[in-house]
């Protein structure tokens, strides 16, 4: 067994070192020891995601994760639950676009069953018939619910208009079309296919040594195929810039989402891009479009804008709820202060406020033992390095005024957003939806 110490995580966890661990059976993983309390909290990630669903059957992915814990090996769904129960075990798997992830948390004295369970979960997935539609009929009762709800018709649309012909157009969740056609040998073949070691990224936190934690993951993933048989998924940017499309809803707010370019991860002005969409738009009272859309004109209770780093895509994203005879103006409100920050800049202030409240507030982000996995694998899936935890605060405090205007002039001078819209805006006469 491979064991490495490589950096201390202790100045942003208050916990202790992260170790690299590398198992006998070549599967590599981050852990942070901590011996204050008697459990252990493990998140991984098999890469590929909804990204892998057939073309003609978006869903599988998810419905597949949603039902690796509904009964494996040797127990069905209601044994399954039981034996998770009776140990106190919590368990849970989810499909994004990039990947599964799962989670699980035991106490430590009964790790040996959680990690038996997740072992049969992971390998031996039963797809029983009767399990199957039940999770079917919600999935269903969801995509129903999802069709009435504006800002879910508003995400679909996005990115069906900004990815067509790609993987990312199609929702995750699959269609009401889709999910009724998908079968127990969808199920398997994605499961056989996606989970495997090559494509697998693990992060452990708790009351556990190297050597153990070793064991336990040999025996949980160690007999999954050594490579996944994946579709090569092309980098992609999204289309429709410019464009605006009105989705009739009866509703008395309409929802926009707006969207457009950005960076990928790995872009080495992502940071100086994670700060500057802080100050347009954030998260903070203190952005710019908090304070132009609500504060000084109260058109929304919320407004905010974010970096989508995608595996393949890197995209500019942003939201807004207002009344139906304020959407346009909101809108517009929005466009403007775009332009205007990257016509001009942040001012020093705007600057120097957004790196404190970065930095201040990243040790948040591992006050639980569930957030330092989650933040431990997050780094590991976007190749940031073992000491991120120690250089993120610097790479922040190291972004400069030059920095800031650089990536302004990347990705919002002259950006062209696509555009939806859902509900009853009423249109000014110049503002006619394109289609």
């Amino acid at each position: 067994m491979s064991l490495a110490f490589l950096s201390s995580a202790s100045s942003a966890t208050g916990k202790t070192a992260i170790e690299r661990i590398v198992t006998p059976k070549g599967i590599e993983v981050w852990l942070v020891r901590d011996m204050n309390y008697p459990m252990v909290s493990l998140q991984f990630s098999f890469q590929g995601g909804a990204a892998q669903d057939p073309a003609e059957k978006p869903g599988v992915a998810s419905l597949a994760a949603n039902l690796l814990d509904e009964g494996a090996g040797p127990y069905d769904a209601r044994a399954f639950r039981e034996e998770l129960e009776q140990h106190a075990i919590e368990m849970a798997f989810a499909a994004n676009r990039d990947g599964v992830r799962g989670s699980l948390k035991t106490l430590t004295e009964n790790q040996d069953k959680a990690f038996a369970l997740l072992k049969a979960a992971l390998n031996e997935p039963r797809f029983d018939a009767a399990e199957i539609e039940r999770v079917r009929s919600a999935v269903l009762a969801n995509l129903r619910r999802m069709s009435t709800s504006p800002s879910e018709i508003a995400k679909v649309r996005w990115y069906a208009r900004a990815f067509p012909g790609h993987p990312y157009g199609r929702p995750v969740l699959g269609t009401l079309d889709s999910v009724p056609r998908i079968g127990a040998d969808d199920l398997r073949g994605y499961v056989r296919k996606n989970l495997a070691r090559s494509n697998l990224k693990i992060a452990a936190v708790g009351a556990i040594d190297a050597a153990a934690l070793a064991g336990l993951v040999d025996d949980t993933f160690g007999s999954l195929p050594a490579k996944a048989d994946l579709v090569p998924v092309p980098d992609v940017t999204p289309q429709g810039l410019g464009e605006r499309e009105v989705v009739p809803l009866k509703v008395p707010q309409t929802v926009i989402l707006f969207g457009g370019s950005g960076l990928k991860r790995s872009d080495p002005d992502f940071i100086p891009a994670y700060v500057l969409n802080h100050i347009l738009g954030g998260g903070s009272f203190e952005s710019r479009l908090f304070e132009e859309v609500r504060v000084k004109r109260g058109l929304s209770y919320s407004v905010h804008s974010s970096l989508v780093a995608l595996n393949h895509a890197g995209l500019f994203m942003g939201s807004v709820q207002t009344k139906n005879d304020r959407a346009y103006e909101s809108l517009d409100i929005i466009e403007r202060e775009i332009a205007r920050l990257a016509k001009d800049g942040p001012s020093a202030d705007e600057l120097d406020k957004a790196k404190r409240y970065l930095i201040g507030s990243y040790p948040l982000r591992f006050d639980t033992s569930a957030k330092i996995a989650a933040n431990l694998l997050d780094i590991q899936l976007e190749n940031l390095g073992l000491d991120y935890v120690d250089r993120r605060n610097a790479l922040i405090d190291a972004v400069t005024p030059a920095g800031i205007r650089r990536v302004a002039d990347r990705i919002l001078s002259g950006s062209r957003l696509l555009t939806v819209l859902v509900g009853e805006p009423v249109a000014a006469p110049d503002k006619a939806a394109k289609h």
